[in-house]
């Protein structure tokens, strides 16, 4: 069964007056409505507002060939919203010392090409570093998995970066590969288990975990699949780059993120001086700013800061949009490839922040 958390008091998070909770939900529900379907993959939306819960509610199927419904608690991987987690888990270090962020990557990970050195985690975090993308020297024929620990010997395969760390911006799986080692390097654990400990148990994240497939289980696990044209519906579930960690491999679901955007606005785990650290792109070589944090692509949309994040990855697709200063968090995970949750969650986001003179948002686009 569909469950749904629905505040009826809505007029005092500074709804739109002339909608009331029937009608908004109605309007959120026919914004979901290709998620719905009887017999097929579906979605789990997140809406927070004020620090209150006021939807979470699952659409179709997260198991189609058992018939399993999506609620709260059904567990999507999370593919690059992931990236959030592996940037909160270096700062936590760097706040114990046991790392810093002008670290050169070749101090902390073994195996790297000479052509890394001047790499810092820094540039890793913000995307920066110029190092080429891993899946590049992974054929599509390759049948084992690759690991956070393969990437340093497939970049080796480049004999040159893309271009001088701190000039350019060039969004890359392969950094965040990289931190998840520098995590473990560290810390001394395992990245997975750093998280478990330092985030998912604290928060009481129960359901949420980086995935390692023969040592940990997913708890009402939500399949990937793929959508035809003709509405055939196929179990697509992983690839050969699903088993990297740092860069896409947590599975977490509705109920566990409304904990963790708590913790964000509380500061449970990052200071308040760290957090906006992590919203701040930096200034380029060329003077410009980038678009991306830690973690977070970070832009202005009418005068409030949004923070914002895509996860695309085989059988899942997500998108999680935040306007801190208007404590406001919407986040949609589906498990089917394709489609464009992050376009539904803007939308989904504009019915809380009411019309503008400026017009509507500024789209995002991965």
């Amino acid at each position: 069964m569909q469950r749904t958390i629905l505040l009826t008091s809505l007029f005092a998070f500074g709804l739109a007056p002339h909608l009331h909770a029937q009608q908004l939900m109605a309007t959120i529900d026919s914004m979901m409505v290709r998620y719905a379907k009887p017999n097929g993959p579906g979605a789990s939306l997140l809406v927070i507002h004020d620090g209150h819960v006021i939807v979470a509610k699952g659409y179709g199927l997260a198991d189609v060939e058992q018939k399993i419904p999506v609620d709260k608690e059904s567990n999507f991987r999370l593919a690059s919203l992931s990236k959030q987690f592996t940037a909160t888990a270096i700062m936590l270090l760097a706040a114990d010392g046991k790392l810093h962020y002008e670290d050169d990557i070749t101090s902390v990970v073994a195996g790297l090409p000479a052509y890394a050195r001047g790499v810092t985690i820094r540039h890793l975090l913000n995307h920066t570093g110029g190092l080429s993308g891993y899946e590049s020297f992974v054929p599509d024929s390759q049948t084992t998995q690759v690991h956070d620990a393969d990437v340093p010997a497939l970049i080796s395969h480049a004999s040159a970066p893309k271009f001088s760390p701190g000039t350019k911006y060039d969004y890359s799986n392969t950094g965040y590969a990289l931190l998840a080692l520098a995590v473990e390097h560290s810390s001394g654990k395992r990245y997975a288990d750093f998280l478990h400990d330092r985030i998912f148990a604290p928060l009481g994240m129960t359901g949420t975990l980086a995935f390692e497939n023969g040592r940990s289980v997913v708890p009402h696990r939500a399949y990937g699949y793929r959508v035809d044209t003709a509405g055939n519906v196929r179990r697509t579930d992983q690839s050969n780059t699903s088993a990297t960690l740092g860069d896409g491999g947590i599975y977490s679901n509705a109920a566990d993120l409304a904990k963790w955007d708590q913790a964000i606005e509380r500061h449970t785990l990052v200071d308040a001086t760290s957090q906006q650290r992590a919203w701040t792109p930096p200034v380029l070589a060329n003077g410009r700013t980038s678009e991306y944090g830690f973690g977070w692509f970070v832009d202005d949309d009418h005068g409030t800061m949004r923070v914002r994040h895509h996860g695309e990855s085989r059988g899942f697709t997500n998108g999680i949009i935040r306007y801190p200063e208007r404590r406001l968090t919407v986040v949609i995970l589906t498990n089917r490839s394709g489609g464009a949750p992050w376009d539904t969650a803007q939308r989904i986001a504009e019915l809380y922040l009411g019309p503008s003179a400026a017009g509507g948002s500024p789209a995002w686009r991965p």
